[in-house]
């Protein structure tokens, strides 16, 4: 287990970098934070690396249950 400071360092880190990759539009900018990161401290990134997939995947999951519900609710309506 990581370090609780490097694991706070790295969540608040994996918010800023997420923010500004939707505002550029770079879906990939967090990997090259994570080799700048790496160049320094590979614990660092590994856990800033974590913290940004978990935070995707989490979103992912969330689009594809508002999906779902949309779907069920349409299909619902038209059935009324």
């Amino acid at each position: 287990m990581a370090d609780p400071v490097v694991v706070e360092l790295a969540n608040k880190l994996a918010e800023e970098c997420l923010a500004v990759q939707t505002e550029l539009g770079e879906d990939r900018l967090f990997m090259e934070l994570g080799d700048v990161l790496g160049t320094s401290s590979q614990t660092l990134e590994e856990a800033f690396l974590t913290a940004v997939r978990t935070r995707m995947a989490n979103d992912k999951g969330r689009a594809f249950l508002a999906n779902k519900i949309k779907a069920h609710r349409a299909k619902a309506a038209d059935n009324g």
